[in-house]
C-alpha cells in the first residue's frame, strides 16, 4: 500500500494542476506547480502536488525537500506530513520519517493508513512493540480489505521479531486470504515459516509453490525464447546478480569475494540493486562489479526490461522470500538462466528460477524435492565467508585478534548465542537450560535486539525462567553493531538454535575461536551448521539428539586448558579451510554457471531430446579454451567500471610509499595517535584498502599499511600488518 493522498479531494486553484494530474503528466504538474509557487510560495496544494510528482518521476531527493520546507510552514497538515513520511520510507530514510508520521498520528488518528505507515517506519528501527501497537491500532481501525490485509502483515513482521513466531504465520496466512496478490503476504508467511519448529521442510515448500501458483501463470505466456542468445557456449558470459543487500547486511559477508574476483576471463560481471540506500558497502561493490545498475523503485516489469536490455545470460537472486526482493522479476524470466542463492534457505516456488545453489552436505541426499529449482551441489562449502564486511580492515586491528577464552579469568564458562532472538524457541531455550545445569557455575550470554529495554530483558528474564533457566545465570547483551564480533571474547562456547540454526553468526564465531554446538536436521534451514562443520573437519560438534547436544557442550567445557587451546587455532583452522578458500569457491561457482550455461544452451538446441543434449554438451568439452584451466590472475576495481590487475595495483602501491616517504609533509599522529595525515600517506591508505578489499590477506597491500602506521609512530597496528603480511605469503593458492 503506496499510502499516498495526492489531493484529490481538494481542488487545485487552477485547472490545469487537476488535469496533469488526472492525466499522471508528471512532467507537466511539476512545471505547473513551480510556476504556482514563484507566484506564490506559500500555495499548499501546489507544493503538496510538487513533492507528489517529483516522487513520481524518481527525482526523491528534491521531493524531499519540497516536502521539508512545506512541513516547516504548514507543520498540522497531514496529507502533506504523510505524503513526506510516505516519500521517506521509500528511500529507507526511517529515522527521518519517523517523528513526521507520529506527527501524522497524533493529527488524523482515526486513520488507519497513518498508524500503518508508523508500523512500517518501526520496522527497520527495531521498535517492534511501538510498531505492533501501530499495527493493531490500524486494524481496530480498517475500513476495507486492503487496510485490514496491510495491519495484518505489519502486525505480523513485529510479531516475529518479539518471539511470536506462530502468531506471525498466522496474521500472515489471514492477510493472504483478504489480499491473495499482495505478493508480500506470501514471502512473509514464507520467511517466518522458517522459524517455526513445527513447519518441516515439506510444508515450506508447499507454501512456495503455492506462491509460485498465484504469480506466475498469467506471465508464463510473456516469457521470451531468448533465441538471441543461443550461440557459443565457451563465449564470455554476462552474469546478473539480483539483490536489495549490497550495502552493510549478512548477505555481502559471502558476496564480495565472488564479485570481486569471479573470473573475467569468462565472465562479465553486473551488479541490479533493489534496495534505495547506498552505504559505504554499496560503494565496494560498485568498485567490484563491472556494471553497477539501480532497480529500486522501479515496477517489476520495469526492473525485468532493464535486465533484458543489458542482454543478461546467468541472473543470479541473492534474495529468495526476503525483503526488497525480486522475485516478481524473476518470475518475468528476466534472463535465459535464473539461479537462487543465498538470502533464504529455501525454495523460491518458481518454475522461472532454473536451478538452486547448495553443496552435498548441507541439503541432504533426499532435498531436491523440497525446491522447484533443480539442486547445483557444489564440492565445496554453499557459500564463503569474508569477515568485517562493514569495516574490512578491522580485520586486521589487535582487538579483533583471537583472545584466551574468558574462563580462564572468569572461573567458569559462558555459553553465548548472538542470534536473531527468533530463532530462539521454547525448546532452544529448554535445552539451553539443561546445559546450564549439566555444567556447574557456568552462565549464558543471549545477545538481541531490544534487550537494552529494561521490560523487553525482564520479560525474557521471565520466559527463561519459565522454561527451566535461572535467571541469576542469564547475561542479556543489547544488540549493537558496533560490537560485532567482540561479545564473541566475552563466549567460551556457541550455542546454535535450531530448526533454524544460525548462519553468518556461525561463520563469525568459529572465525572469532569460538567453538559451536549445533543440532543436525533434515534440510537446509536445520543444517546450515551441519555444513559449516562438515567443510570445517568438525563433525564431533554436531549432534543428533538433545542429550547428545547437552554432552558435546559438557565435553567442551570440561577442560578449559584444552578448549583455550582449541579457541587460539582455531581461526587458522577456520581461514585454511572451505569456509573461507575465496579461490577455491569462485573456482567452482564459475564452473557452475558454466555447467548450467552449457545445459540450457543443450535444451535449447536439441528440445525434448535429452540424449541429444548430453551429446550436444559431450561434444563442447573438448572446445574448452585451455587457458581456463589455469586459476585467473586477481584484478582490482580501483573505481567503478575501472578494473586493473593485482600486479599493476602492486606498482601503484609502491610507488606511491616511495612518493610518501620522500614527501616535505611527514607524518604526524594526533593526539588520539590514531589518525593518519599527509596527504601521500592518506593515499597510500586508501588504495591499500581498495586492493585488501578485492583480495583480502594481499601481502604487498598489508606491507604497505605497515609502513602507513610506522611513518605515524603507530608501532602496534605496523607489526600486526606485517605479521598478517608474513602469514599470507605462506598461504597456497589454489590451482583450478
Amino acid at each position: 500500500m503506496r499510502g499516498r493522498n495526492h489531493g484529490k479531494n481538494k481542488a487545485p486553484a487552477d485547472g490545469r494542476l487537476q488535469a496533469a494530474l488526472e492525466a499522471k503528466d508528471w512532467h507537466l504538474l511539476a512545471r505547473l506547480c513551480k510556476q504556482s509557487l514563484r507566484k506564490n510560495s506559500r500555495d499548499l496544494q501546489a507544493t503538496r502536488l510538487l513533492g507528489y510528482a517529483l516522487d513520481c518521476l524518481g527525482q526523491a531527493d528534491e521531493s524531499i525537500e519540497v516536502y521539508r520546507r512545506g512541513s516547516l510552514i504548514w507543520p498540522n497538515d497531514a496529507e502533506l506530513l504523510i505524503n513526506y513520511g510516505n516519500v521517506l520510507l521509500n528511500q529507507a530514510r526511517n529515522s527521518e520519517a519517523l517523528p513526521v508520521l507520529e506527527k501524522v498520528c497524533d493529527l488524523r488518528p482515526e486513520m488507519a493508513i497513518c498508524w500503518l505507515k508508523l508500523s512500517q517506519c518501526c520496522y527497520l528501527m527495531t521498535h517492534n512493540e511501538k510498531g505492533f501497537r501501530a499495527a493493531q491500532r490500524a486494524s481496530e481501525l480498517a475500513s476495507d480489505t486492503a487496510e485490514k490485509a496491510a495491519s495484518l502483515n505489519q502486525k505480523s513482521i513485529h510479531r516475529r521479531e518479539l518471539g511470536q513466531v506462530k502468531e506471525a504465520v498466522q496474521d500472515c496466512v489471514d492477510a493472504i486470504t483478504l489480499a491473495p496478490l499482495e505478493s508480500s503476504n506470501h514471502t512473509n508467511r514464507l520467511l517466518f515459516m522458517l522459524a517455526d519448529p513445527d513447519v518441516d521442510a515439506a510444508s515450506l515448500a508447499q507454501a512456495a509453490r503455492d506462491y509460485g501458483k498465484v504469480f506466475e501463470p498469467s506471465l508464463k505466456p510473456s516469457w521470451p525464447d531468448f533465441s538471441s542468445h543461443q550461440d557459443q557456449p565457451w563465449r564470455k558470459l554476462r552474469i546478473g546478480f539480483l539483490s536489495p543487500d549490497f550495502r552493510a547486511h549478512s548477505v555481502m559477508y559471502f558476496v564480495e569475494g565472488l564479485l570481486a574476483q569471479l573470473d573475467r576471463r569468462q565472465f562479465e560481471v553486473f551488479a541490479f540493486y533493489l534496495f534505495p540506500r547506498d552505504d559505504q558497502v554499496t560503494a565496494r561493490v560498485r568498485h567490484h562489479a563491472d556494471h553497477f545498475i539501480r532497480l529500486a523503485g522501479l515496477s517489476a516489469e520495469q526492473q525485468t526490461q532493464s535486465i533484458r536490455a543489458q542482454k543478461i545470460d546467468i541472473l543470479i537472486d541473492l534474495a529468495g522470500h526476503t525483503g526488497y526482493n525480486g522475485l516478481l522479476t524473476l518470475a518475468r524470466k528476466a534472463a535465459p538462466v535464473q539461479v537462487s542463492w543465498l538470502g533464504f534457505p529455501a525454495t523460491t516456488g518458481l518454475d522461472a528460477v532454473d536451478y538452486k545453489f547448495t553443496d552435498e552436505i548441507t541439503d541432504p541426499p533426499d532435498a531436491q524435492a523440497q525446491y522447484t529449482e533443480q539442486l547445483y551441489r557444489l564440492p565445496t562449502l554453499f557459500a564463503c565467508y569474508r569477515p568485517m564486511s562493514r569495516h574490512p580492515l578491522w580485520r586486521y586491528q589487535p582487538r579483533y585478534q583471537v583472545r584466551a577464552t574468558p574462563a580462564i579469568e572468569n572461573g567458569f564458562i559462558t555459553f553465548g548465542s548472538c542470534n536473531n532472538l527468533g530463532k530462539l524457541t521454547d525448546g532452544v531455550l529448554t535445552l539451553w537450560g539443561q546445559v546450564l545445569a549439566a555444567v556447574p557455575g557456568s552462565r549464558l550470554l543471549i545477545e538481541g535486539k531490544n534487550l537494552d529495554r529494561p521490560d523487553f530483558a525482564n520479560a525474557y528474564r521471565q520466559r527463561c525462567q519459565g522454561l527451566g533457566l535461572d535467571p541469576e545465570r542469564l547475561d542479556l547483551v543489547a544488540l549493537d553493531g558496533d560490537n560485532q564480533y567482540l561479545t564473541y571474547h566475552r563466549i567460551d562456547i556457541a550455542l546454535d538454535p535450531f530448526p533454524l540454526t544460525g548462519g553468518t553468526t556461525t561463520f563469525d564465531v568459529l572465525w572469532m575461536g569460538v567453538p559451536i554446538v549445533s543440532m543436525v536436521g533434515h534440510s537446509f534451514k536445520s543444517r546450515m551448521g551441519v555444513g559449516l562443520l562438515t567443510y570445517l573437519g568438525r563433525t564431533e560438534w554436531l549432534a543428533e539428539t538433545a542429550e547428545d547436544y547437552v554432552r558435546i557442550a559438557c565435553g567442551l567445557a570440561a577442560d578449559v586448558q584444552a578448549l583455550n587451546a582449541l579457541r587460539l587455532g582455531l581461526r587458522d583452522e577456520v581461514e585454511r579451510s572451505a569456509l573461507m578458500r575465496e579461490d577455491v569457491f569462485n573456482h567452482h561457482f564459475g564452473e557452475g554457471l558454466r555447467v548450467m550455461w552449457l545445459q540450457w544452451l543443450a535444451r535449447a538446441q536439441h528440445p525434448d531430446n535429452p540424449e541429444a543434449q548430453m551429446q550436444a554438451i559431450q561434444d563442447w568439452l573438448p572446445q574448452l579454451p585451455q587457458e581456463w584451466t589455469q586459476a585467473p590472475s586477481p584484478g582490482v576495481g580501483i573505481k567503478p567500471g575501472q578494473r586493473i590487475s593485482l600486479s599493476e595495483a602492486h606498482e601503484r602501491l609502491q610507488l606511491l610509499v616511495e612518493r610518501a616517504k620522500t614527501s616535505t609533509h611527514h607524518a604526524q599522529a594526533d593526539a588520539s595517535g590514531a589518525q593518519i595525515t599527509g596527504r601521500q600517506w592518506i593515499a597510500v591508505t586508501e588504495l591499500a584498502e581498495v586492493v585488501l578489499n578485492a583480495v583480502p590477506h594481499d601481502p604487498v597491500a598489508l606491507a604497505c599499511l605497515a609502513e602507513v602506521e610506522h611513518a605515524h609512530g603507530h608501532t602496534e597496528f605496523a607489526v600486526t600488518y606485517l605479521r598478517h603480511a608474513t602469514q599470507a605469503m605462506g598461504m597456497e593458492p589454489f590451482q583450478g
